[in-house]
C-alpha cells in the first residue's frame, strides 16, 4: 500500500495543499480560498478538500487514493478549542488527520521539528515559542478584530479609519487615503455598506497599498506602517519573555515589516528552514501533536 502525505496551510486568506510521497518527493500542490475555521468549519474542510482534490488531480491520483493519506492540517482559529472539536468532528475520507494552529505548523517546518519560536504576520497573527519539551507557548492569535495586531487585517482596518479622518478633513488626505476613497468612488456610504460585511482578508487587501505608498514618502502609510512594526515587536517580546532566544518572523506582512523593526528586534530574528507547509507535513509524518484531544 502506497502511503501519502498531505500538509495543509490554511490562513484567512488561502488554503494551500501539498501531496509528498514516502521518499518526500512533492508531487503535487494547490491554493485556494480561506480555511479560517473560525469563519465556519464547513467552509474551511470546503477549501482544504478543494485545494486537496486540485492538488492530488496534479498528482495523478483521485478520490480512492484518499484513504491512503495522511493529513497533517495547520489552520487559523485552530487554538480556539469549540472551533477545533467542531472542525474534529467532521467526517473525511483520510487514514489520520491531525490538527493544529497555522502558527504551530509553521513553526514546526521552520525550524524542521525542533524547538524554536515563530511569529506570524499576515492577514492575522500569531506567536508560538515550541520549548526543548515541545510544550507550545501562544502568544496572541485570537482573531480580528480583536487580536491579530501586526497583520494586515488589523492594519486596514485602521486605515479605513484614518481614511474616514481625512474625508472628514480631521487629518490630512494624503495619496494613501486618496487611493482608498477612490476603491469605493469616494461613497461614504459605500465604506459604512462594506464594513457590515468586510472579513479579514477584506481590510487585508490594502496592506500592499500601504508599503507602496510608504516607499513614496506617504505620511498616513508611514505612520500606519510604524504602528505594525511596534506590533511585531511587541509579539517578539513576549516571545522572548516566554523562553525564546531566536523567532523566525513570516508571513506575507512580516516578511516587509523587518526594516521597520528596531536594530534590537532585527537582531533576534533568523531565516526559517522551511514553511507552514512543510511543517503541516512533518505533523502528517508524526512530528508534533494535535492540539487538543478529540475526547475534548
Amino acid at each position: 500500500m502506497t502511503k501519502y502525505y498531505v500538509g495543509i496551510d490554511g490562513g484567512g486568506t488561502s488554503c494551500r495543499a501539498r501531496i509528498v510521497n514516502a521518499q518526500g518527493d512533492t508531487l503535487g500542490e494547490a491554493k485556494v480560498g480561506s480555511a479560517n475555521i473560525l469563519l465556519g468549519v464547513d467552509v474551511a474542510m470546503a477549501s482544504i478538500m478543494q485545494a486537496i482534490d486540485l492538488a492530488a488531480e496534479q498528482a495523478g491520483l483521485s478520490q480512492q487514493d484518499y484513504a491512503n493519506f495522511s493529513v497533517g492540517m495547520a489552520l487559523a482559529g485552530g487554538e480556539q478549542k469549540n472551533a477545533w472539536l467542531a472542525f474534529m468532528a467532521q467526517p473525511h475520507p483520510f487514514a489520520q488527520v491531525q490538527m493544529n494552529t497555522d502558527a504551530y505548523g509553521a513553526c514546526v517546518g521552520a525550524h524542521s521539528g525542533q524547538s524554536g519560536a515563530i511569529l506570524i504576520a499576515g492577514t492575522g497573527s500569531c506567536g508560538i515559542y515550541i520549548d526543548p519539551q515541545q510544550q507550545q507557548h501562544i502568544v496572541g492569535g485570537r482573531e480580528f478584530p480583536i487580536s491579530d495586531q501586526g497583520g494586515g487585517a488589523v492594519m486596514g482596518l485602521r486605515l479605513i479609519q484614518q481614511v474616514l479622518l481625512a474625508a472628514d478633513e480631521i487629518i490630512e488626505k494624503t495619496p494613501l487615503a486618496e487611493h482608498v476613497l477612490s476603491h469605493f468612488d469616494h461613497d461614504i456610504d459605500a465604506i459604512v455598506d462594506w464594513s457590515k460585511t468586510a472579513i479579514p482578508r477584506d481590510y487585508g487587501q490594502f496592506s500592499p497599498a500601504i508599503f507602496a505608498h510608504a516607499a513614496q514618502g506617504d505620511a498616513l502609510a508611514i505612520a500606519m506602517l510604524k504602528q505594525t512594526a511596534a506590533d511585531v515587536e511587541m509579539w517578539l517580546g513576549a516571545l522572548r519573555h516566554r523562553g525564546a532566544q531566536k523567532v523566525a518572523l513570516m508571513g506575507s506582512i512580516g516578511e516587509r515589516i523587518v526594516p521597520w523593526l528596531s536594530p534590537f528586534d532585527q537582531a533576534c530574528l533568523v531565516e526559517p528552514q522551511a514553511d507552514a507547509m512543510a511543517g503541516a507535513i512533518l505533523m502528517a509524518q508524526g512530528s508534533g501533536h494535535n492540539l487538543y484531544s478529540v475526547e475534548g
